[in-house]
């Protein structure tokens, strides 16, 4: 018992030797970084949803200088964006952020200002190509204020319109559906939920009727809800 504890100690001594040299070998590298950097225009291009395109933006990014370009698809209303995030950390003095809109850089004014204010500190650019170069100064402050606060009452706008357009249909349309319209009729689906009690595997299904895996699966569920009901 006395030696199976006098290994586990010396385990930590040793994984905590392993850790302390990972550290400085880290400290050491982002030095070396930082000593041979070349100032660079990294572009950042973002999508809210899967169906949408980031090639537009990227050809904008790449026509207007930038060397490396970071992309990622990820929703307007969630609070991570780890590639962006990731693009942040990576910034050095003299490096410039690029994005073709103001709402790919931020999704609302206070978080613009303080992404800006931290960037600046580093002494990093920011150019927003609809708009321009953004900077610490008073002049440069107040412009993005302005500007950050008319793209968010713009979100808020379409928010609303969109919730009151929701509202009159529920209201007056005894056929309105909330959320998107099905892609497939219910009599698809019943024929596909034929070939599956039939013993068909979800792949032959689906090479069958068009239908992919996924919405198989949770139109399937909800028949089988239906039939216990």
């Amino acid at each position: 018992m006395k030696k199976e504890s006098k290994n586990i100690k010396k385990n930590k001594i040793v994984d905590q030797f392993e850790f302390d040299e990972f550290q400085k070998w880290k400290i050491e590298k982002e030095k070396e970084r930082i000593k041979t950097h070349v100032p660079t225009i990294y572009g950042y291009a973002r999508v809210s949803t899967e169906e949408q395109h980031l090639e537009p933006q990227i050809k904008q990014l790449k026509n207007s200088g930038a060397k490396k370009i970071y992309q990622e698809k990820w929703t307007g209303t969630t609070t991570k964006r780890p590639i962006f995030e990731k693009l942040i950390s990576l910034l050095l003095s003299g490096d410039t952020l690029m994005v073709t809109k103001l709402d790919r850089f931020a999704r609302n004014t206070q978080e613009a200002l303080t992404t800006v204010e931290d960037l600046n500190k580093r002494g990093i650019k920011i150019n927003i190509l609809n708009m321009g170069y953004f900077d610490d100064s008073p002049n440069g402050k107040l412009m993005f204020t302005m500007f950050s606060a008319f793209a968010q009452f713009e979100h808020d706008l379409i928010v609303s319109r969109t919730q009151e357009g929701k509202a009159y249909a529920k209201k007056y349309d005894p056929h309105y559906k909330d959320g998107r319209p099905k892609k497939f009729t219910e009599e698809q689906v019943e024929l596909a939920w034929e070939l599956r009690k039939q013993g068909n595997t979800y792949k032959m299904i689906n090479r069958k009727t068009g239908i992919s895996i996924k919405t198989l699966q949770r139109r399937f569920n909800e028949l089988k809800l239906k039939d216990s009901e």
